[in-house]
C-alpha cells in the first residue's frame, strides 16, 4: 500500500494555472487538425514512434513502433497507417482500441530533439490496397492501426537537452544487467539464463520478421 504522507496534490485547473503561469500564446496555438505537409515529412522520415492507447476504464498503454524510416505511411492530411509486425501477441494497443478508438501517437527521428505528436482515432484493419506498401523483408503485416487524425503538433526539443538522449558519450548500456539477466530474474519459470542469453542473441535480431512459431 502506497504511503500519501506528505503529499499535497494540485486539486484542480485553478490550482494548476497558478503555479505553471499562462500558456505560452505561440504554444497554445501551434496544434492542427491535419497533417501539413513539413508534419508529413517528419513522419516517413521516422523510424520509431510510440502509440499511446486506453482501455474503457481509462487504464493506459503506451506500445513502441518501429521498422525502416518511413514504415508509418501517410495516406492523406488527415490519415496514417501503422503497421503491425510479429512480436509476443499480447496486443494490449489492439484490446484498447477496440474498447477505446482514441490514440496518440509520438514520432521520434534518432538525432533531432523535436518529437511530433499526433492524435486521433483508431481502427484495426486486417486488409486494405495499401497493405502492399507496408511489406517490409517480405513481411506483409496481418493487421494494421489506421488512425484518422485530429491533432498534430511538434513538441519542443527541452527534454531530450535535458536528458542528453542523444548524446552518445553519456549512454552507458551496463547501467543496469542484460535483458536476459532481468527476465531470468523477474520471471523465474524454468528456462535457464543461458538458454535466455541464446535466445536474446543475435538470432533474435535475424528473425524480426518471422512469425512467432515459424520455421
Amino acid at each position: 500500500m502506497n504511503d500519501d504522507k506528505g503529499i499535497v496534490e494540485v486539486a484542480d485547473v485553478a490550482e494548476l494555472r497558478s503555479i505553471l503561469g499562462d500558456v505560452n500564446p505561440r504554444a497554445a496555438d501551434k496544434d492542427r487538425p491535419d497533417l501539413h505537409p513539413m508534419q508529413a515529412r517528419w513522419i516517413e522520415a521516422s523510424p520509431f514512434c510510440l502509440v499511446a492507447t486506453s482501455d474503457a476504464q481509462g487504464r493506459c498503454d503506451v506500445s513502441p513502433k518501429g521498422d525502416p524510416a518511413g514504415f508509418c505511411k501517410v495516406l492523406g492530411p488527415q490519415q496514417l497507417v501503422i503497421p503491425e509486425r510479429p512480436g509476443n501477441r499480447r496486443a494490449d494497443a489492439f484490446h484498447n482500441v477496440i474498447a477505446n478508438g482514441q490514440v496518440g501517437l509520438i514520432f521520434l527521428i534518432p538525432g533531432r530533439p523535436q518529437t511530433l505528436r499526433v492524435n486521433g482515432r483508431a481502427r484495426i484493419v486486417r486488409d486494405a490496397p495499401f497493405f502492399e506498401d507496408l511489406i517490409v523483408d517480405g513481411h506483409r503485416p496481418k493487421l494494421a492501426l489506421l488512425v484518422d487524425v485530429e491533432q498534430v503538433f511538434f513538441h519542443c526539443s527541452k527534454a531530450f537537452l535535458r536528458s542528453n538522449l542523444w548524446e552518445h558519450e553519456t549512454w552507458n548500456t551496463d547501467v543496469v544487467p542484460t535483458h536476459a539477466q532481468i527476465s531470468h530474474a523477474l520471471k523465474p519459470d524454468g528456462i535457464s539464463l543461458k538458454e535466455l542469453e541464446s535466445y536474446y542473441g543475435k538470432s533474435y535480431a535475424t528473425n524480426l520478421y518471422r512469425e512467432p512459431g515459424s520455421k
